[in-house]
């Protein structure tokens, strides 16, 4: 278990686009993410499953690396 325990970097995920006219399966990505609003921010740990969310809607949000 010890080999999985990596220090994960932060990742803060701002939604730049609307949801609107988005197909259902993105607002949940969004929903998910924690992202409700235009030009909200959120951080997460930069998991791989974060980061496959983050690739499916990579057109509707700004990605930062933070240290």
């Amino acid at each position: 278990m010890t080999a999985r325990k990596q220090k994960l970097q932060k990742v803060r995920i701002t939604q730049l686009r609307s949801t609107i006219d988005k197909k259902p399966n993105q607002r949940a990505v969004l929903r998910a993410l924690g992202l409700r609003k235009r030009h909200q921010t959120v951080e997460h740990m930069a998991s791989p499953t974060i980061m496959g969310m983050v690739e499916k809607v990579r057109h509707l949000v700004k990605v930062e690396f933070v240290d």
